[in-house]
């Protein structure tokens, strides 16, 4: 997949390949559950995977940099000082695409993006299909909603959760952050290893923006494709967290990598928000709780050199 100016024939071809993969695979590889089973194992994973409960996945968003399309004035122009869409997505526990939305202009912010999106719709109507009930995490008996984990870009909600910002923050909000982040992690990693195994992404695509889009798309299939078929092989691009809780990064970190998407945060409602910040205090609790505590989280809040080798 090329990233330079190509001829209408070339360009025939490559949409038509990525047409024929997306055809292909799409129903296979990106997408979300359909039942209750399904959505409970995901949530299973993120927790036995990242000791994080009820998580459905990581959300973020990237740049992926294309020419100035025709009569579109700013809207491609992104506050990194390049023309751009964003690819926005939510990632498994295992590094896997479930969900993404390319169609973001890159003056955009991924929060903006997410709160336009069918996604942020169906969660706020709770429309998905074979979404599991409210139940109680682990070693408590209060009923709570599954939800999202994202950065400090998105809206805090009972189906978005997001680290604590408060400038003094108290021990318990801190070990909820470091445990927050932690799960957050993946999707950092999942674009790591797709730009690194796609490099064509980080070029900048002289392509008209719905071959960009189209091309992305390809990619994150071919991406889950090979999460499926030869894990092994991208497991040596990720991070990898040692016993103690010490973090080695991953040979993705090495090179170059997608360009974050403009940090703008939403106001949200305030009902809304009080019930969710209830919520992520419950989950703030339970993460220093005997139920929910890790052996290493306390050593997290050391600089680094004083932390547990």
């Amino acid at each position: 997949m090329a990233g330079g100016c190509l001829t209408t024939p070339s360009v025939i071809v490559v949409r038509e390949v990525c047409m024929a993969i997306v055809d292909e695979y799409r129903e296979e590889l990106l997408k979300p559950p359909q039942n209750d089973e399904d959505w409970r194992q995901i949530t299973d994973n993120w927790m036995r995977r990242w000791n994080f409960p009820h998580v459905i996945g990581a959300i973020d968003g990237k740049h992926v940099a294309c020419k100035a399309p025709a009569n579109t004035g700013s809207d491609y122009y992104n506050y990194k000082g390049f023309f751009s869409i964003i690819l926005l997505a939510v990632v498994t526990s295992d590094y896997k695409f479930m969900w993404i939305d390319v169609s973001g202009k890159g003056s955009t912010s991924d929060a903006h993006l997410y709160n336009a999106s069918v996604l942020r719709e169906a969660l706020e109507k709770n429309d998905i299909v074979g979404f599991p009930q409210p139940d109680p995490i682990p070693g408590d008996t209060e009923d709570g909603p599954l939800f999202l984990v994202g950065d400090n870009a998105f809206a805090l909600r009972t189906y978005m959760m997001k680290p604590y910002s408060n400038k003094e923050m108290t021990r318990k909000q801190r070990i909820f952050n470091y445990r927050l982040s932690r799960a957050r992690r993946v999707v950092e990693n999942a674009f790591g290893i797709l730009a690194n195994r796609f490099q064509v992404l980080l070029s900048t695509m002289l392509h008209e923006a719905d071959t960009v889009r189209l091309l992305v798309k390809t990619c994150v299939i071919l991406h889950n494709l090979m999460r499926s078929r030869y894990p092994v092989m991208q497991n040596r691009l990720v991070d990898v967290e040692r016993p103690n809780g010490v973090v080695v990064p991953g040979a993705w970190r090495a090179g170059m990598n997608l360009e974050d998407t403009k940090p703008d945060r939403l106001p949200g409602n305030n009902r809304d928000f009080k019930i969710a910040k209830a919520q992520r205090n419950l989950l703030m609790e339970w993460c220093n709780s005997t139920a929910g505590s890790v052996p290493w989280q306390d050593d997290m809040l050391l600089p680094p050199p004083a932390r547990a080798k």
